[in-house]
């Protein structure tokens, strides 16, 4: 029986692994091939190392074109996915609380207003939206980017209002009974509750910007105001050769910011998605 036992377990984690390498296969790939060669590339496209290691791909990526390197790629992403998150956090946990806690006229109705929106492809409203900020005078700014965020977003509100569904009434009436008003209920007390939702949308919505790539296509128009998503396609040049090793070494430091802030975070991840997924 320990004979049978212990095979099983050798056969159940080399099963394991072997997914789990098929499934980092191409990051690997990408990380490999920022330091080969273009014929290397395109030729060996199975060949896992380099024959000859190019890290001068970093530092001919890194340079940028047009007088603007990395940097301001970086800084510009930055900026918007933390302004992008910080709005999606403030107007997704008010929104969150209001629809799941408190009894106003028409709450209903919004509600399914927010869920119908869900149900609509991001290519429906992409012509109709572009319409607007153009005569908003946004278009070439990060506020097409950014401002909307602080709207709510409804993937984020539904999930805190399940996280909220989840809390005890009985804190509201305690806090009301204290002479708690609701904006005093909400920061004082369910707020501070809402850690790991709040910890889970920072992640998910700081990925999101991070790696969005037709919003910076659509409006900004200055090389200065790119971001890394955007800045790495113009190393493709369809009339042209296509620089893949600086292109594969940019795309590999761009995964750092994202991957930094799921390792810190990783631990609250699962609670913030599954909270209020039995009594929600």
């Amino acid at each position: 029986m320990k004979a049978k036992r212990l095979t099983g377990n050798i056969i159940y984690h080399a099963c394991i692994l072997g997914l789990g390498y098929l499934m980092i296969y191409p990051v690997l790939w990408m990380i490999f091939g920022s330091l080969k060669t273009n014929q290397e590339i395109l030729q060996n496209t199975y060949q896992l190392l380099p024959t000859q290691w190019l890290w001068e791909n970093y530092s001919t990526g890194w340079s940028g074109f047009g007088g603007t390197t990395f940097a301001t790629f970086f800084k510009n992403s930055i900026v918007i996915s933390t302004i992008a998150t910080i709005g999606t956090v403030l107007s997704c946990t008010l929104i969150a609380y209001a629809l799941a806690r408190i009894n106003f006229k028409g709450r209903k109705v919004w509600f399914n207003i927010m869920i119908m929106t869900m149900l609509l492809p991001g290519q429906v409203i992409m012509i109709p939206q572009y319409l607007i900020y153009r005569r908003l005078g946004w278009v070439g700014t990060i506020l097409p980017l950014t401002l909307i965020k602080f709207f709510g977003q409804p993937f984020f509100i539904y999930m805190m209002m399940q996280f909220v569904k989840g809390l005890p009434r009985d804190l509201d009436e305690a806090a009301a009974i204290d002479g708690c008003s609701k904006y005093s209920t909400f920061s004082r007390i369910i707020l501070p509750l809402l850690g790991p939702s709040i910890i889970t949308t920072i992640v998910i919505q700081f990925y999101w910007v991070w790696d969005d790539f037709m919003g910076p296509l659509l409006y900004l128009n200055r090389p200065t105001s790119y971001t890394v998503s955007y800045a790495i396609k113009l190393f493709a040049d369809a009339t042209s050769t296509t620089a893949y090793g600086p292109m594969f070494a940019m795309s590999t430091l761009s995964l750092i910011p994202v991957f930094t802030i799921f390792l810190i975070f990783n631990r609250y991840l699962m609670d913030g998605v599954t909270a209020g997924s039995i009594k929600g």
